[in-house]
């Protein structure tokens, strides 16, 4: 049957900070030597990053997660809420016309969540269904969006609207150790939101056609995500890119050809920029000309890694006019559209749609 992707809304923090005033900031928190400061400089002045948005910024030093928690609650919500009302109005969709909600969100908890406060806020049906796509990385979005095709496919009468909040200027990471002072240099906040419906012949909207997921074999220990008495860490392997580089083709031409595809039939990349190197490795991987990633690398460099949220503003932006806030449309697109993204596991996440 398909899914129709019929409305799309982002939504970014009204802070924004430049990655030079983001690199002010950092000494204080990670480099206690001379040598240090100037290795901090050469990895956030590579890191693909031009700037980024966040939330006011905890006044306290190294705060507790339990802290972090408390202001995730604050802030989640109407960030979250800015995102669907865009979605929802962009899809020109009631709120009470809403069967489904699926929350995606790997950088702060409570219940009840955002969720609930969403049912509330925007505000949906209170017999809406509920279910939340929890700690599973940067590809949460695509997880949600395999969720809301199983609703769809079950009930063709299904609306759903997913939304995707992340937060991760919370946890910052004080301290010099290589795999926060690369986290550090890329996170940011954001939000992202989709209304869909199932698949009818709709000029202009983007299609799904089909979901994809592998995980790469002895890699447990490439990325990980960690609750920590003071945040969530991150814990990321320089092997990161050799696997995605080595084992990610093989996986891609074998699952496309089960959907009548091969990689040279993909016009369109939306690929998550966990960072310049994975998106190098991709490229790599898929034997792709370097500019094919040009829109991952232009989220990446106006907003940062929004985790779950950023895919979403890719392929907001491949729709065209219809732009991320503050960055101009990327123009009409059509034809086949692979989107990626990888988490822990190493695990890889893809959606196959069809842009009209």
């Amino acid at each position: 049957m398909g899914l129709i992707l019929r409305g799309l809304g982002t939504a970014v923090p009204e802070r924004r900070l430049s990655q030079e005033q983001t690199l002010d900031l950092a000494p204080q928190m990670a480099a206690a030597t001379l040598r240090q400061q100037r290795l901090l400089r050469r990895i956030y002045l590579r890191s693909g990053v031009d700037g980024r948005h966040c939330v006011p910024l905890l006044a306290a030093t190294n705060p507790s997660t339990a802290e972090r928690m408390r202001h995730y609650r604050t802030e989640a919500v109407p960030l979250a809420l800015q995102a669907c009302r865009r979605a929802l109005e962009d899809a020109a969709i009631a709120p009470d016309a809403i069967t489904h909600l699926v929350t995606v969100s790997c950088t702060g908890f409570s219940a009840p969540g955002v969720d609930l406060a969403l049912i509330e806020a925007v505000p949906l049906r209170p017999d809406v269904a509920r279910t939340h796509v929890g700690f599973m990385g940067c590809h949460g979005a695509l997880n949600g969006l395999r969720v809301a095709q199983a609703f769809v496919e079950a009930d063709p009468r299904a609306c759903v609207l997913l939304c995707a909040v992340e937060l991760c200027s919370l946890h910052l990471q004080e301290g010099w150790n290589p795999d926060h002072i690369v986290a550090n240099a890329l996170f940011a906040d954001g939000a992202g939101a989709v209304v869909a419906v199932a698949a009818r012949p709709e000029a202009g909207r983007l299609r799904l056609r089909a979901c994809g997921s592998t995980v790469v074999p002895a890699s447990a220990d490439a990325m990980a995500w960690i609750i920590e008495d003071h945040g969530f860490s991150m814990a990321l392997s320089a092997r990161v890119p050799g696997l995605i580089a080595a084992r990610l083709r093989p996986w891609l031409e074998a699952w496309l050809a089960g959907h009548g595809l091969s990689l040279p039939a993909i016009q369109h990349w939306a690929v998550h920029p966990g960072g310049p190197r994975i998106l190098s490795a991709v490229l790599e991987s898929a034997g792709l000309e370097p500019g094919r990633l040009d829109g991952s690398r232009e989220v990446l460099r106006q907003y940062g890694n929004m985790s779950s949220a950023t895919v979403l503003f890719i392929l907001q932006r491949l729709l065209g006019p219809a732009a991320a806030p503050g960055a101009p449309g990327a123009g009409a697109a059509s034809g086949p559209c692979l989107a990626l993204g990888f988490g822990p596991g190493l695990t890889v996440e893809a959606a196959l749609l069809e842009l009209p």
